[in-house]
């Protein structure tokens, strides 16, 4: 017989806070968008304050913030004007006045499909699923949607293998594509996309179960509804609900816009590498590296007032300035950890150049750094490390593992690199084949196939030996 009892049940659980939902985001800011962003913060939120312009501040009182010897009264009538608070900077024509010093380079931007194929690349699947990954990646449009039905992706494939393919190895390979960043690519519907969204964050530690909810079972109802009938109908509190609306709110309908198109853009670096002491040292880019902080004096003010319209908004201006300082914190800790695991790992290229570059895979990473490898694909992408060989993309120093003749193994990368100069040294009036290639590799213990030559090849916008040949060289 069944008799009523109380259970104590300890766990934990990490809700999908605003802060969260912002480190999220800020991590995949490049540089220069971040200091837009911190830029704007800055003009709208007064409890805010960069260290750097503090300490120039000192010695004179400025507009926007308050003299030493200023009363609490003084302060208090400073914002009796709404208009203040809600003020938002523009950022102007702000970024314009960079130090050119700091435009190291110009760098082509990454399509969308460009940037799921090099996850591709860092993934292990078989010949025959990577087959089905191509295609279901070229599947997908600009906005990030898999467009292609399972028998148009059949299609696509060798007519000898798409009679060898069922439709389920076709959803597990899409499945697999939709673990890929940006999150909700891959998708056929927007409830899709969103639920995939919902499933990153919960990768991340997020509790979306209520959001995944109203997603699957509610979403026509979400434009329509207000969050309290939707708290009836689901026996939750309001406020549960109006969290999980926001979240959902916070998700990107079109995803593949999230990635940058192929244009020019500034690069600066957001960690520094340099010898020392015999070791190699991995540091934040201390030129851009945003130091923030919550203006004390007015935090204090906030603190011991209690009510009153304005001071409604200051704490919550104040929550607002201390979860960005936490998100950039977040942020930089993050940076520092995956660059510095990336350099662990590749000394030997730090050392000796491409040739010497290690195979190394974002699953690799993470593991070192205890991320999951979708936040590695995100912290890795437009995320760049001036190093004594130059400026790179974290995303060079991972590179897909090819086998050695000696059983051993070498890196895509370092491949290329010797492609490259044997090319460089070759004799112009007979150049090599990719055939002839492909064999001076193997004699040098290098297990490449000629057609894996040409890709290489092309990709590093060689002409074919045809091409190279100068008769009167």
């Amino acid at each position: 017989m069944l008799k009523p009892a109380l259970q104590l049940k300890i766990g934990q659980k990490l809700a999908m806070t605003p802060q969260l939902q912002q480190a999220i985001r800020l991590l995949q800011l490049s540089s220069l968008e971040l200091e837009t962003e911190i830029r704007q913060a800055l003009d709208s939120n007064v409890m805010l304050e960069a260290e750097e312009e503090l300490d120039s501040a000192r010695d004179a009182t400025d507009d926007n913030s308050p003299a030493p010897d200023q009363t609490a009264s003084e302060v208090e009538t400073r914002f009796e004007t709404p208009d203040y608070f809600y003020s938002t900077g523009t950022g102007g024509g702000w970024q314009e006045d960079i130090d050119e010093d700091r435009r190291s380079e110009n760098a082509e931007g990454t399509s969308l499909h460009d940037h799921l194929h090099w996850q591709l690349d860092m993934a292990s699947f078989s010949e025959a699923d990577r087959r089905i990954a191509e295609a279901v990646i070229d599947g997908i449009d600009g906005d990030g949607y898999l467009r292609e039905s399972l028998d148009d992706l059949r299609q696509a494939l060798d007519e000898e293998a798409a009679e060898a393919i069922e439709d389920a190895e076709i959803e597990m390979v899409i499945r697999r594509i939709q673990c890929f960043d940006p999150a909700g690519v891959g998708a056929r519907s927007l409830r899709e996309c969103l639920n995939l969204q919902l499933q990153a964050l919960a990768r991340e530690g997020a509790d979306v179960r209520l959001a995944e909810t109203l997603v699957e079972e509610h979403l026509e109802a979400l434009a329509r509804q207000p969050a309290d009938k939707l708290a009836n109908r689901l026996d939750c509190d309001v406020a549960s609900v109006q969290a999980a609306i926001s979240l959902i709110r916070s998700l990107h309908p079109h995803p593949g816009t999230r990635v940058a198109p192929a244009t020019t853009e500034y690069v600066v670096p957001d960690v520094v590498v340099r010898r020392h002491e015999g070791r190699w040292v991995v540091e934040l880019n201390s030129d851009i590296t945003p130091s923030l902080r919550v203006n004390r004096l007015y935090a204090d003010l906030v603190a011991k007032r209690q009510g009153g319209g304005e001071f409604q908004t200051m704490r919550g201006q104040l929550q607002e300035a201390r979860w960005l300082v936490r998100s950039l914190e977040m942020r930089n800790d993050t940076l520092l950890r995956v660059a510095s695991a990336i350099v662990e790992h590749q000394q030997a290229f730090l050392d000796q150049g491409e040739e010497h570059m290690k195979p190394l895979v974002l699953a690799e990473i993470a593991e070192a750094v205890d991320l999951h490898e979708s936040t590695i694909s995100r912290v890795t992408t437009r995320k760049y490390m001036l190093t004594p060989r130059g400026v790179f993309e974290f995303k060079y120093f991972f590179s897909a593992q090819l086998a050695r003749e000696d059983g051993g193994e070498t890196s895509a990368t370092a491949v290329r690199a010797r492609i490259k100069r044997m090319i460089a040294a070759e004799n112009p009036a007979k150049p090599l084949s990719d055939s002839r290639l492909a064999d001076d590799l193997k004699q040098e213990g290098f297990r490449v196939a000629r057609r894996t030559v040409a890709k290489y090849r092309e990709g590093m916008n060689i002409p074919p030996s045809h091409e190279r040949k100068r008769v009167n060289a």
